[in-house]
Parts: C-alpha cells; structure tokens; sequence
C-alpha cells in the first residue's frame, strides 16, 4: 500500500462512528449455511445514497474474510476497490479506497465474504440440540448491540435504518425463520434455499436469523397477525402460556400507543444457548428456553411471573425500540427503560390479582441501592465507542430508568403520559429519536416544560434523600445526595414531592427546586374528610388519633426520606396499626435501611421497625423484610460476627406468623401472590437456621426423591428443601449432593434443571462446593448456565471458589 493511501486511512482510525459519505437504504443479503463445518459464505448488496463526492467507502465489519467488492453506480459504471482494508482492534472496519471519486447519487455495493460460526453467542453462532441423543448443531444471531457486523459487512449503527431483503442457504430438513415471513423456498437435493419477504426500514441490531429443528403453535390476532412460538421438538405444549401472553400483549400495546403492529407476523423461539434473557429482533424475538417454555407443574409462581413480565417487554420493544429508535447507543435508556415499565402496566392489565405494580417497587429498590453508590453513572451514557456500550450499559440504566419514568407517569397523570407517548411513537415512526425528543412531545402534549427536571434524573448520577422535619403546621425539606457509602455528595435535583399527612386523603404535591423548601400543611391537619377514604372506617379513625406524615406516597418518586425522630416513630405507630399502603410500608423499610447502610440511622432503629412488620402478610411487604434479614445477616458476618446467630434468631421469629399461615402445601384456588410468599418465606426460615422448618423441608425432599409428582414440594417450595438437604451435607455425609445431581441428571425440563443448578453450591463444606464447581464446568452444564451455579454461593464458600477461580485462570493462561 503506498504511504498516501496508510495516511488516508488512518484518518478513520479511532473514530466513534462511521463517516457519512454514503447512506444505506437496502440490504439484499444472502447467507450460505454449513452447520457440519461450522462455517458460513455470503453476498450482501447494499442500495446506497451517495451525499458527497468520496474516494472511500467505510462500513464495519469483525471476524469476517472479505473476498471481491464492487460498486455500481446509477449510470451502471461498475468501479472496484484499489484497496480493500479491515481494521480490526478497536475500529472493527472496512476501509474500501476506489482510484476514482465516486459521485453523488444512488449505488448499489456488493461484498463477497465468509466466516466461522462462533461458540461465542454473539453474531452469527453456533448452538447445539440434541436429536435422539445425538448432539446437533444449530445457528441464531445476537446482534445487539454491535455485532451484526460478525455476519455480514453493514453500516451497523442504530441511527442507519435500511430495509433487509434475506434469503439462506439451509438443510432441508431444518426449519428457517428471520424477521419477516416466509415469501419462497426452492429445494435442490438436500439443500433449500429460503428466500424471505422484504422488511421495513430497520436498525442493524435488529436483524434476526434462526436455523435449526423445532415444534412450533400458532395463533392469528384479532388484527390478522400470526403469532408463533418454536419450541423443542416434543415440547410445543411448553409454549402455550407464552403464545397467550403475546397475543394479549399485541392487542394491548397496539391500543395504547394508538399504532398497530408493524409487521405481518411475530416469531417467538426458544434457543438452547443464548447470552441473554431474551433479544427482540423484529418480528423473531429470540429467548432462553427456560425464559419461554412454561410448565403448569414444575414452573413456579415466580418463573411464571417473570415470564409475563419478560414476554410483554420483548413484545413492547417492536414500538418502543424497534418502530422507533434511539438515535445513538447515550439513548439505550430509552428502549430499556420503557419496556421495563411498560411491560409491568401490560402485566398488571393481564392480571390484576398479581398487584404487580407494587411488585416493581423492587426495580425501584435495585436502582436506589446501585445508583447509591460512588462508581454509579448517568442513565444516559456517552458512549464514545459502541463496542463499550456492553459494559456501560448495566442494571441502573434498566431500573433506574424505568422507575424515573415511573415517576414522570405520577407527576404528569395517566392521560396525559399515555397521550405523549402515542404521539411520540406516531411522530418518529420508522425513524430514530433522542432523550430530548421525547422530552419534547412530553412537553408540548402536557403543557409544562420537564426538560430541566428531567435531565435533572437522566444525566446525572445519584439522586437525594429527602430529610423531613416538623414545627408546628411546617414540614421543612432539605435535600442533599444521598450516597450509601455516607460520604456527602453535591447533587441537586428537581424532585416531585408528594406528602400524605395522617390520611391518604390529605396529600399535597409540590417540586423541590432547591435545597430546602417549607411546606405550611395547616389546612391538611385542622380540615375535616371530604373524601372517601381508601381505608375502611375503622383504620382512619385509629390512625386521626396520631399525627403522621408519610413522603414519597406509594413510592412514586425516586428519591430516600429521612425522617426526624418524632416524625420517624409516629409512622412506626402507624405502621403497626396499619394505617400504611403496602407499598408505604415497602418504602419506609427500605429507606431506613439504606439509611442504617450509610450510617445515618443505628441498627438498634431498623430493628425496631422490623419488629413491627412480625403480623405482615402482604407479599411485597414481606419479600422487602427478607431482602432486608438477608442483608443484615451478610453485613453482621463481616462486622459483628457475635451478633449473628442472635440476629438469625429474631428473623426466624419475625417470619413464624407468615410461615405458619402459609404452610408447605399449595391450596386449591389461592393467590397468586401466596404461592409466592410461601416460597420465600420457607427459604428464608431454612437460611437463617430454623431446626423445625429445616427439618420438614429434608422430609419433604425424600418425598420428591420417591415420587417427583408430589404434591408435598411444590415448585415454590422445592428451593427452600434443596437448600435445606445442602445445609445437611457435608464430606462424610454427602447423600444430599449426590441426590441433587441425580435429580438433576434425570430431569428432562430446564424448569427442573435451572433451580437445581442455582442450589447445587450453597453448601457449607468447602469440599462439596469444590465439587459443585467443578461439576459446574462440565460438559453437563451449558456455558450459559454456569452464572447460576456462582449465584448460589453461601458466604462459606467464597474463599474456596476464590482459591479455585485463581487455579483455573493460571490453567487457563499457561494452556494458552
């Protein structure tokens, strides 16, 4: 290569996207499969609209060979490349430098190229199935966030929407599935070649491929769109609950956004190996299969919410990410946060009795509880390099993002949420949008300029703690960044305060602007009820006699209170005769203890108002006290081991009521919510050592041992007895470990397989959680599922699994 063209080419070096010399409109990609090989050759065509004068071409391209390349022009002047050069490292381009300028109008590029399927999960992949106890091989893409460029040379930027014509080479005994439906498929010998129909404009990321053998069900919508789930050969029964969620989920996203589904069908497939939870490729959403497949019998009542959950956010995804998208990878929050909160409102319309939003209190609690912390950062990132989007991008810009959100929802009002959100999705159909353009339509719809307090919650990291005084008819606000660490912080925010005072019909909302604010509530203490209460008569009259104030009602705002002393115990009191919302209830316990963490208030004052939580039935308020024991415990081993065993006992004796109104055993027609208090609670009376329920719960296994249709250990319950049978194991006495590989060797669903792997560490021996490692890296557990195995470590455990991991990575870099 002469030194003029190196010089021209390093000018591309080090750059955070493409150059626009050229813009693509369409892809006639072509993909030639050989799954016995591992390996992959292909042709793309890339129509494109050349805007300035250029000597150059640049799009990405990672791990791919590159073997001829031509453009043509409208004038049908066919031009090739005098030099053709990738750079891989941190560029992860193809540079193509033509002798002759290339004009302004349209072109079609043409590319040549092949590679290898990777064991990696990310572009195109190799995965495996068995068939008839043969091991087979399979290929699906991941491509989010930037690596379509893996199976094909593409300008792989969100912001460059094309649409994608896609036909593939396969074995024509496999099944092949891509975005759109199926337009031809023509058979030559064992090979058939599936020629798919053209989508609509699209991100790269989002173009899906899957090739492999599956069973498959279908539905049609009211609206005319088929909706399929593939699953397993043999297991398409699995699919069911999944198929009737995302019908459902169609028909109400399709209302609410006021737009209907933009494609002709919607594809729904379980994959033996995936890196993820779920991908919602346009129109082929792609799952884990224990994320998908739903078993009536050995699916507990969390998987079953959790699919819902997932389900809906995939779906929600094909408005909310997919028809219109973020502008740049700083703007993932968009798509994320969203379909995180809006596939809680889809749940909760499909299934009221589940009360879930008072369930999404816990993403509101994980974002407050990472966004405490020093290292954490904005929701929307700047992101320099796309390839850093995979670790910027983490779980606060998930829940932190959807609980603001959340929190605009309040402030604004449903009608008024909904409105600009319908017109959002109307007005960037089809195209790419910012942070600020929602902002916008939001403002412009609702009339009140949220810009400011918004980029308040978007763009800085962190969030305050509201501390709250009393004088007289004043409460007094004072802000300031809260920060788990104790340390003093610099933040000021825009907050949306709501206050209840001694009723939830005597509330006032206001935005602290400043660092302090007093608020005069001398027309909410001395007026009479006007309203009905959302309490019964009998609660409100205890709860006039005492004088409390709760801020941050139902949790709406994403922010901690503190409360002064007086203040703090009169809504214990209240608490105790319960004149609180569960989900009041929920906040109260989890910003004391965050506060108890910084050291802003003593343990000696969380213990006190755990106390008054002993009678608590309500699930969420519940799952809030254990979280909370748990923690206390963990900390406590580290800080004042002394205290530990006393500590495990009064959390036994908070949880006995609820232990013993639940029982072991599921009753005919309960909640959906008992199903899943009764799971955690027992676990957590097997974790802290309680000998009865310990006792049971082996009981209980052997029963499983000897019949696995059992009604003795429900799926809810079954955690709590392998953790129980673990916590019985030891070297000399190792039946219990044997018995879980056993039961984990004969199970034929991941339904049964993925709790046995999250247990199969939490014993107390070092030497069997040594075993339980090592049993983990077997060709027995997939690759995927070894993050849950090292979930299931006890406190007990870390320093063998540390002294291990340190031995195999010496292995593994001196085999290197």
């Amino acid at each position: 290569m002469e030194t003029k063209t190196k010089q021209s080419i390093e000018q591309f070096k080090g750059q955070t996207r493409l150059p626009k010399f050229a813009i693509p409109t369409s892809y006639d990609l072509y993909l030639k499969l050989d799954l016995t090989a591992c390996t992959f050759s292909g042709t793309v065509q890339v129509n494109l609209n050349i805007i300035e004068h250029t000597k150059f071409l640049v799009l990405n391209v990672l791990e791919l060979d590159v073997h001829q390349v031509w453009f043509t022009n409208s004038n049908h002047q066919t031009y090739k490349p005098c030099d053709v050069v990738v750079l891989n490292g941190e560029d992860e381009i193809l540079v193509l430098g033509f002798d002759e300028v290339l004009g302004v109008g349209d072109g079609v590029l043409g590319i040549e190229f092949s590679g290898a399927l990777n064991p990696h999960l990310k572009g195109l992949y190799k995965c495996t199935y068995v068939d008839g106890g043969v091991k087979k091989n399979m290929a699906v893409t991941q491509f989010e966030a930037v690596d379509a460029r893996r199976c094909f040379p593409c300008w792989d930027e969100p912001a460059l929407k094309a649409t994608f014509k896609i036909r593939i080479d396969v074995p024509s005994e496999l099944t092949a599935l891509s975005n759109m439906p199926v337009a031809d498929e023509k058979l030559n010998e064992n090979i058939k070649t599936v020629y798919f129909e053209e989508s609509p404009v699209m991100s790269t990321y989002l173009v899906g491929v899957v090739v492999g053998v599956f069973d498959h069900i279908e539905e049609t919508t009211a609206d005319g769109i088929k909706v399929r789930v593939y699953c397993p050969v043999g297991k398409s029964d699995k699919g069911k609950f999944a198929l009737n969620l995302s019908v459902k989920a169609l028909d109400i996203f399709s209302r609410y956004f006021s737009t209907p589904y933009p494609l002709p069908k919607l594809d729904m497939v379980a994959v033996p190996e995936f890196s993820g939870g779920a991908m919602e490729n346009y129109g082929l959403i792609t799952y884990r299969e224990n994320i998908l497949l739903y078993d009536d019998l050995l699916s507990s009542a969390n998987m079953k919410q959790f699919l819902t959950i997932v389900v809906s956010h995939e779906v929600a995804h094909h408005w909310f990410g997919n028809l219109v998208t973020m502008e740049w990878w700083s703007h993932l929050w968009l798509n994320e946060g969203f379909a995180t909160w809006i596939s809680y409102m889809a749940t909760d319309i499909m299934f009221p009795e589940w009360k879930i939003w008072t369930q999404f209190l816990r993403q509101t609690a994980d974002g407050l509880r990472m966004d405490a912390m020093e290292q954490s950062h904005p929701i929307e990132v700047e992101v320099h390099h796309a390839r850093s989007i995979e670790e910027i991008f983490d779980d606060i810009s998930y829940k932190k993002g959807s609980a603001v959100i959340r929190m605009l929802q309040g402030y604004l009002g449903d009608d008024t949420f909904q409105k600009s959100l319908s017109l959002y999705i109307k007005r960037y159909a089809g195209k790419n949008a910012t942070t600020e353009d929602l902002w916008c339509v939001v403002s412009e719809e609702s009339g009140l300029q949220i810009n400011s307090m918004m980029d308040d919650w978007t763009k800085k990291n962190g969030y305050p703690v509201i501390c709250v005084k009393s004088k007289d008819d004043i409460l007094e606000f004072e802000q300031s960044q809260f920060l788990s660490s104790g340390l003093c912080g610099d933040g000021l925010w825009i907050v949306p305060i709501t206050v209840s005072i001694g009723s939830y019909i005597k509330c006032k909302t206001f935005l602290l602007e400043k660092k302090s604010q007093k608020l005069d509530i001398s027309e909410l203490v001395h007026s009479p009820h006007q309203n009905k209460s959302t309490f019964n008569e009998k609660n409100e009259e205890e709860c006039d006699e005492h004088f409390w104030v709760k801020v941050n009602i139902e949790q709406s705002g994403f922010y901690r209170v503190k409360y002064e002393d007086k203040l703090a115990a009169r809504l214990r009191k209240a608490i105790e005769s319960n004149c609180l919302s569960a989900t009041d209830k929920f906040g109260v316990l989890d910003d004391t203890y965050a506060l108890c963490v910084a050291c802003e208030q003593p343990l000696s004052s969380l213990l006190s108002l755990m106390d008054v939580y002993r009678k608590e039935l309500d699930f969420i308020v519940l799952s809030k006290l254990i979280n909370v024991c748990y923690k206390v415990v963990e900390i406590s081993g580290d800080a004042v081991p002394d205290l530990v065993n006393d500590l495990k006992q009064f959390f036994i004796n908070l949880l006995l009521f609820s232990s013993e109104k639940s029982g072991w055993e599921s009753i005919p027609g309960e909640s959906h919510l008992n199903a899943l208090l009764r799971g955690e609670v027992f676990l957590a009376l097997v974790t802290f050592g309680h000998d009865k329920t310990n006792k049971e719960a082996v009981q209980r296994f052997q029963a499983l041992l000897n019949d696995r249709n059992t009604p003795l250990l429900s799926a809810d319950t079954r955690k709590a007895a392998y953790i129980a049978v673990l916590l019985n194991t030891s070297t000399t006495n190792r039946n219990g470990f044997e018995s879980l590989l056993k039961l984990y060797r004969e199970a034929d669903t991941v339904q049964e397989k993925e709790p046995l792997l999250r247990c199969i560490a939490s014993c107390p021996d070092p030497n069997i959680v040594l075993e339980a490692l090592n049993f983990m890296l077997s060709e027995e557990v997939r690759d995927q599922d070894i993050l849950y195995v090292l979930a299931g470590l006890r406190s007990e455990g870390r320093e063998v699994a540390w002294r291990w991991l340190k031995v195999c990575s010496s292995w593994s870099t001196s085999s290197l």
